[in-house]
């Protein structure tokens, strides 16, 4: 299980895992190529231009409804894991249309096959559990709802799609104050002499 990290962590390491995916040949032919992090008070400016780039924001955190009670993972925690999915807006950016379609193609083909990032591909600053994996996988948001999350950013529309990483888990910091008290039931019965 992760600590407060791991939502940072998640992000960097999908930026990162783009980044050094992203394939040589296109990156000549485009030009080069940047994979950013960006926070809303990025996308609060109207002037934002990061050039010809791959974008990721975090624009909802939601707790994982089929997780949300599971018991706790480690023996010394109290209280369970809290689950949690990431909502990803992934965007490219580009003054040419044709290096914006290639590139959130790119991205998506990159994440279609290779939905799964494990320890290997995370951060370690997420202090995750060797076990522990992180799936990325599409999240269809209606038009209405892209075009309303767009209206709340300052810059204007761009070619983009949303991702869910799901679940990262973050542990409790509740700690046991002693071992659980186990109860057991006995049942009295009176037994007969022997005559």
């Amino acid at each position: 299980m992760a600590n407060v990290v791991a939502l940072r962590s998640v992000s960097n390491s999908l930026v990162q895992f783009l980044s050094s995916s992203f394939p040589e040949e296109l990156d000549q032919a485009i030009g080069p190529v940047g994979f950013r992090l960006l926070s809303s008070a990025d996308l609060s400016d109207p002037a934002l231009s990061p050039g010809t780039a791959v974008s990721l924001f975090l624009y909802r955190v939601t707790v994982n409804n089929h997780l949300r009670n599971t018991r706790p993972h480690s023996a010394r925690s109290e209280a369970p894991p809290l689950p949690l999915n990431l909502h990803y807006l992934l965007s490219a950016w580009s003054d040419s249309a044709e290096a914006e379609q290639v590139l959130l193609a790119w991205a998506m083909r990159h994440l279609h096959e290779h939905p799964i990032l494990d320890v290997s591909s995370l951060n370690p600053d997420g202090q995750w559990a060797p076990d522990e994996v992180i799936h990325v996988v599409p999240e269809e948001l209606s038009n209405e709802d892209l075009l309303r999350l767009w209206e709340t950013l300052a810059p204007t529309y761009r070619l983009s799609y949303s991702y869910v990483a799901r679940v990262v888990l973050l542990e409790s910091t509740q700690i046991r104050s002693g071992a659980r008290v186990v109860a057991t039931r006995f049942d009295y019965e009176q037994r007969r002499r022997p005559e």
